[in-house]
């Protein structure tokens, strides 16, 4: 509610003469992966899953270099559509993953202002990789032979099983999450943060097969375990 309230208020101020707004604050202007979140944010970043040109046009604006790839129809429901490579900001993802623009626009933030912020707090190091179990599978959810479509297959999703912070030292999801110390906290900052820029956050507290990793993906659904 409070994002549709601050959505009419800036567009109340635009319609009474108040034209010059700034593009952090402006909803029309592209959304900048690389600024400092506000109000806005979310509602910028729930846009481009409807609008692959501003999905595009948010990276142009942030100055973060995109692979797009070319659809590809399928006829077991495993389409892609506005999909690229997982831009490699300052972290290694092995493969390059294949990724739809929205998951990728909310990797950027959640990296930039949950993930890296967790580190240093927790670890005292920044993150210079991960470890995941892959982007594109075509397949229903939990690898049911009957049921709905994962958001896996459509590249709308990422299990993330370890993080190789830059001092050597690897948190492992499986190994970790269950401790005490600094890297259960850790862990723990990791999946409250991707919370607030992917649509479905599941991790091990969600069930047994999520257990060595978190699933992020932007999905209709909303949930945050």
């Amino acid at each position: 509610m409070r994002w549709l309230l601050v959505l009419l208020l800036l567009s109340g101020a635009v319609a009474v003469g108040l034209r010059y707004l700034p593009p952090a604050w402006d909803p029309r202007a592209p959304l900048d992966l690389t600024a400092p979140p506000n109000l806005l944010t979310p509602l910028k970043l729930a846009w481009l899953r409807q609008s692959p040109a501003a999905c595009r046009a948010a990276f142009a604006r942030s100055g973060i270099a995109f692979t797009p790839l070319p659809d590809r129809a399928s006829d077991a429901g495993c389409a892609l559509e506005n999909t690229l490579r997982l831009p490699q900001t300052p972290r290694g993802i092995p493969a390059d993953p294949t990724v739809t623009c929205p998951l990728a626009a909310a990797w950027v933030l959640f990296e930039r202002n949950s993930l890296q912020p967790a580190a240093s707090a927790h670890l005292g190091s920044g993150v210079a990789a991960i470890r995941h179990f892959g982007t594109y599978a075509c397949r229903n959810v939990n690898h049911a032979t009957a049921g709905r479509r994962s958001q896996h297959a459509t590249a709308n999703a990422i299990d993330v099983a370890a993080f190789v912070l830059r001092d050597g030292r690897e948190v492992s999801v499986l190994r970790d999450w269950g401790g005490q110390g600094d890297r259960a906290a850790f862990l723990r900052a990791v999946r409250d943060g991707a919370c607030r820029w992917f649509g479905a956050v599941l991790g091990p507290d969600h069930n047994a097969a999520h257990r060595n990793h978190f699933h992020l993906d932007m999905g209709r659904w909303q949930a945050c375990r």
